[in-house]
């Protein structure tokens, strides 16, 4: 083990600039060009990776420290090599972001023909970022606009800038609007009556500029930083209570966060530093509006929240009925557990999101509990009881890899098909419904499952479970087992596509050609996604899993 000290990369002119979010703590392990913290200036707020991968074995910024370039931000302690190499690149791409608040030297087509003319103002050189979201336009047209005053905020992944004007004058024209995405070079607008751009070279000069070719651009972005360091007016706390000016306060990953979950940043009130919305704040306003408890300003414009039972929301539904029940007797109330809270928040979303189908069909499993029973008679001294659902996991696994599909995921346009068998089970506990997950089921027997769940259930029972107990599954399986029923129809836990359910087995008359004979039938339910799964699909994976369960020595093939 060696111990690493990541330090801030270079990070151009900017000094003292304040730590604003830690976005780890020490135990945690870290990956190269993992987001450490992030950090703000007056102009830009940025996200410090790591240069190299390891443990966090000491923090040594907090929130509202200000750290420079070769201030330590941690020390990791690593699995043997010093440093990775990749701390040169990370000051170049930190270093880039930064500088991108501040003009290069501007291209021949934005020097204005004469005073009175026009200007093209264009994004300046900003590293090695392509494609940068615009998410806030300043300007407008006819607005008259300063020498390096901002016109738009564009964002990367790991930073935020302003673009300033390299000239003054009027807006005639503005060349790109709220969500568009610029590279270097971009039109930006057209200034009427413009002012000579910034640094603009004098004619006897140009010979000159030409021949120092790219030397001149470092000393052009120095001054160009230098003169969008100045003091500006800090940002006031978000409060969505208040008429918004400017973007909330977020950090650019929190932003992409609530973008990617469609929420507006704008209507959460931030928790940390200075009003700052975090990613907590995020996550807890999604739960709050999938509960009903409150409504974004969409869903009040069309009468109510639309992932609780307060109101139809974005369905256009009628609000949910308010009834006073104490009028027509006695009754008791009592609060929703906190599992029911955030599972039925889940479970809305799913069902309504999620154009779901189910089939529903009967496997013979009488071999299958023979082989059960006795498997438990030959192992009742290991202490460990295989039950139907071990079987079950196991058979899952192996249609699941005859219909890939079934073990894939939606993301936008793609389909992400998984390379790996994580089977989830539904557990009743007195607080509600959890879902545990068998992990790498396909290089497990049945008896090492049926182990792992018994202790995976017993952690549900307990109130126990960690998010990594009930994380990465790719297919569930929801047994009622021994209480009852005949068939159902389970949701679908998102992100995966499709559910298992299954009841009590029972014993009917099977005609075999000749006569009928007694067999155990276990009915299943396969709950599919119909964007994903057609119904030949479905058809043929019930139908194969009916097959295993019948014959087990087919999962060996």
């Amino acid at each position: 083990m060696a111990m690493v000290e990541v330090k801030v990369p270079d990070i151009g002119d900017f000094s003292e600039v304040a730590v604003i979010e830690v976005l780890v703590k020490p135990g945690d392990t870290v990956k190269v060009e993992q987001s450490l913290i992030t950090v703000e200036s007056d102009k830009a707020s940025m996200e410090i990776p790591s240069s190299a991968a390891g443990v966090v074995k000491e923090l040594k910024v907090k929130l509202g420290d200000k750290v420079s370039e070769g201030s330590t931000v941690l020390v990791l302690e690593t699995s043997g090599a010093s440093e990775e190499k990749a701390a040169p690149a990370q000051a170049q791409q930190a270093q880039a972001a930064i500088e991108t608040v501040a003009p290069a030297v501007p291209a021949p087509a934005s020097a204005p023909a004469a005073s009175g003319g026009t200007v093209e103002v264009r994004v300046p050189d900003i590293g090695d970022f392509k494609d940068v979201a615009v998410i806030e336009v300043f300007v407008k047209p006819g607005d008259s606009v300063k020498l390096e005053q901002s016109l738009i905020t564009v964002e990367s992944d790991k930073a935020s800038m302003e673009i300033p004007s390299s000239a003054a004058g009027v807006i005639k024209e503005l060349k790109v609007k709220l969500g568009d995405t610029v590279n270097q070079g971009d039109l930006l607008a057209i200034l009427e009556g413009a002012g000579a751009p910034v640094a603009a070279p004098a004619p006897a000069a140009a010979p000159a500029a030409a021949d120092s070719g790219p030397k001149a651009a470092p000393a052009q972005a120095q001054q160009a930083q230098a003169a969008t360091s100045s003091v500006a007016t800090p940002a006031a706390p978000h409060d969505p209570t208040k008429p918004p000016v400017g973007l909330p306060h977020a950090s650019p990953s929190v932003r992409k966060f609530a973008r990617e979950l469609g929420v507006p940043l704008e209507e959460i009130k931030g928790s940390g530093p200075k009003g700052r919305i975090t990613q907590d704040d995020v996550q807890n306003f999604t739960k709050a509006v999938m509960a009903g408890e409150v409504s974004t300003k969409a869903q009040a414009g069309k009468g109510g929240a639309g992932g609780g039972v307060t109101g139809g929301g974005e369905l256009n539904l009628i609000p949910w009925p308010k009834v006073d029940f104490a009028k027509f007797g006695p009754i008791e109330r009592k609060e929703l557990s906190r599992i029911k809270k955030i599972s039925g928040a889940n479970l809305m979303r799913n069902a309504v999101m999620i154009p779901a189908v189910t089939n529903h069909d009967d496997a013979d499993i009488t071999d299958l509990e023979a082989f059960r029973v006795s498997t438990n008679k030959e192992n009742e001294k290991s202490g460990v009881k295989v039950t139907m659902l071990a079987f079950l996991i196991k058979a899952c696994v192996a249609a699941l890899k005859k219909f890939p599909e079934f073990n894939s995921s939606l993301d936008g346009d793609a389909l992400v098909y998984k390379q790996y068998w994580h089977i989830g089970f539904a557990a009743d506990t007195p607080n509600g419904l959890v879902v545990p997950v068998i992990k790498d089921a396909d290089k497990k027997g049945v008896l090492q499952i049926s182990q792992e769940m018994g202790d995976l259930a017993k952690k549900a029972r307990d109130g126990k479970l960690g998010p990594a107990d009930m994380s990465g599954a790719t297919f569930t399986i929801s047994s009622l087992g021994g209480i009852g029923g005949r068939y159902f129809t389970p949701i679908i836990n998102a992100p995966e596509v499709a559910i298992l359910g299954v009841c009590r087995s029972n014993t009917e008359p099977v005609w075999d050609g000749k006569a009928f004979q007694p067999r155990l039938m276990l009915p299943l339910s396969l709950t599919w996604d119909h964007r994903v799964i057609d119904g030949a699909a479905a058809a043929r994976f019930n139908a194969y899993l009916g097959q295993i369960l019948a014959d087990f020595r087919r999962v060996l093939l």
